[in-house]
């Protein structure tokens, strides 16, 4: 990881526990997105990893299906909230994905990335794919959402371009938009088992994204 990556990831770990303090809003809330994969999830008997959980949104919905959760994030401030939303939940990690991920090889069958992976360069984008590979069982697999290059009511394309589709934001975070050629790229060691531009409505404003689900090989 170079200086500047470092930089961002430092500055995003700022911005991100001020979003999360000053959210007017900080009632948990979850669209319908896992319901397609509910097959997926109900299958499983092992804890499922929450990667950049938020305040809980995917996993108050993974809760209610019965399922033992990792929710986790890089918010401290995200994190506290977790904790006392659902203090039953056994084992909660606050950690910065670009350093690795604190769990054991071939652990789950499942991580959710819900609107999580695309503030990352591209080395950072493959090291994380490449420990959410480790994690995941063989035949496990990978849900997520990230923004999409159409997604002009978030931002898509605005700040300086650090990377191909990469933009550094006003307030110094890195946010990526991938088009169909990027999902290719990015994800060209996995199975496909399901990737889809879609529109979500739980901001003010309506989000265009790709929902995505991926088998480790």
């Amino acid at each position: 990881m170079n200086k500047d990556s470092i930089n961002a990831n430092l500055i995003a770990n700022k911005e991100w526990n001020k979003t999360y303090d000053n959210l007017w809003d900080k009632e948990i809330k979850y669209d319908d997105w896992l319901d397609s994969f509910k097959e997926y999830i109900e299958n499983t008997n092992k804890p499922i990893i929450d990667l950049g959980c938020g305040f809980g949104n995917d996993t108050l919905y993974l809760r209610k299906m019965g399922k033992e959760v990792i929710p986790c994030d890089y918010s401290e401030i995200a994190i506290k909230n977790v904790k006392e939303n659902f203090p039953d939940i056994k084992r909660v990690e606050c950690f910065d994905m670009t350093k690795g991920l604190p769990f054991t090889d071939n652990c789950t069958d499942v991580v959710i990335a819900d609107l999580t992976l695309h503030y990352f360069t591209k080395e950072d984008t493959f090291m994380i794919l490449d420990e959410i590979k480790r994690v995941l069982n063989k035949g496990g697999v990978l849900f997520l959402r990230v923004n999409s290059v159409e997604d002009v009511n978030h931002g898509a394309m605005q700040g300086e371009e650090i990377e191909y589709h990469l933009f550094k934001t006003s307030d110094g975070r890195y946010k990526r938009f991938f088009d169909e050629d990027d999902i290719d790229f990015f994800f060209k060691d996995w199975k496909k088992l399901y990737v889809n531009e879609e529109s979500m409505k739980r901001y003010k404003e309506e989000k265009i994204l790709w929902k995505c689900a991926f088998v480790q090989l």
